[in-house]
């Protein structure tokens, strides 16, 4: 099994959607977007959250593709935006 980084490092969406993330990323505030997108309770470790927002993406990008009617680029952005934020607080806990 991939760990959390390379999963995320293999993701291919489309320019658009990474770079709306790429600038949501720079203003993460970790307790309020998890608990939004993951539920309340105790927030799991970077790259436990990478793993879930992960699963939340895969479904997000399948509607996407199939062009569902409830599915909304926001939300999507809002998950890319957490497992970027995620993935620069497991590389910094690496390094540490």
């Amino acid at each position: 099994m991939q760990d959390a980084l390379s999963r995320l490092s293999s993701l291919r969406r489309p320019r658009l959607l990474v770079r709306a993330a790429r600038i949501g990323a720079a203003s993460y505030i970790r307790d309020k977007t998890l608990h939004r997108l993951l539920g309340y309770g105790n927030l799991p470790k970077p790259s436990a959250a990478i793993l879930k927002l992960l699963d939340i993406e895969f479904v997000l990008n399948a509607r996407r593709l199939s062009g569902d009617a409830g599915y909304t680029m926001a939300r999507h952005i809002d998950v890319l935006i957490a497992l970027m934020g995620e993935a620069n607080l497991l590389r910094l806990s690496k390094t540490s």
